[in-house]
């Protein structure tokens, strides 16, 4: 499949301009970064450990930033479009499907590394592996994308986008917590494997005495995940383009 980077980088601009437009929406941005200054100093509180806390401390505002930055600027884009009738439009030019999800993913594929970035230098985190770390957060903030690109396209205004990606905010952002429960609640133990978990189990690794299939796990299953939705997105998308 050729793919048309005119075409996807046209749809890239569209969307900043409309997202420099809305104020609301861009406020946003803001959230890793003010969650990471109130989480600082959060480690030690948790109780679980001088090694591990800091790691679930941040782990916290990863988790959260993915859902109200990624996940819902990307729902409220699609969502947008919608409710202003330009999707239908978008649909029906040149652009492959393909296309349509790169160009209106890559701003907020952009903002949230930004924006994650300063997040990991406010809360001082060093991982154990720079290069699984680095690949654990872009899968992340990719699976969130589609993610929100699912939620968008069951929308049909901003504030249902704002609405639809609470399934998303409870099944991801809270699976971390639910694994504390899995000795008193055995079924709990599926949650263990939610790519908010896994992401979790990656950032407690410690410098010392880990070994690459420690690595590999949580990223191989955040890579199925991102695979996964985003199967699913396509299909939601090209069955939309069939609708219209």
């Amino acid at each position: 499949m050729n793919i048309s980077l005119q075409r996807a980088g046209a749809i890239f601009v569209k969307d900043y301009k409309e997202f420099s437009r809305n104020y609301g929406l861009s406020i946003s941005l803001l959230f890793p970064i003010i969650l990471a200054l109130l989480f600082r100093g959060a480690g030690p509180a948790l109780g679980i450990g001088p090694s591990a806390s800091g790691a679930f401390a941040f782990s916290l505002v990863l988790n959260t930033s993915f859902v109200l930055l990624t996940c819902l600027v990307q729902a409220c884009l699609i969502a947008e479009e919608k409710e202003r009738n330009t999707l239908r439009s978008l649909m029906m030019t040149p652009a492959t499907t393909l296309e349509v999800l790169i160009g209106k993913g890559t701003l907020v594929f952009l903002m949230s590394s930004v924006a994650l970035a300063f997040a990991t230098l406010i809360m001082g985190y060093k991982p154990a592996s720079i290069g699984a770390f680095v690949a654990a957060i872009l899968l992340s903030i990719i699976l969130y994308i589609v993610a929100g690109m699912i939620c968008g396209l069951f929308s049909k205004t901003s504030l249902d986008a704002s609405l639809s990606i609470l399934p998303v905010a409870f099944t991801f952002t809270a699976a971390p917590w639910g694994t504390f429960l899995e000795e008193d609640y055995p079924i709990l133990k599926v949650l263990d494997y939610a790519p908010s978990s896994q992401l979790v189990h990656l950032l407690a690794i410690g410098k010392i005495g880990f070994t690459t299939g420690d690595l590999l796990k949580p990223l191989l299953i955040i890579l199925a995940w991102t695979v996964g939705l985003t199967m699913v997105s396509v299909v939601l998308y090209q069955r939309r383009l069939k609708d219209e």
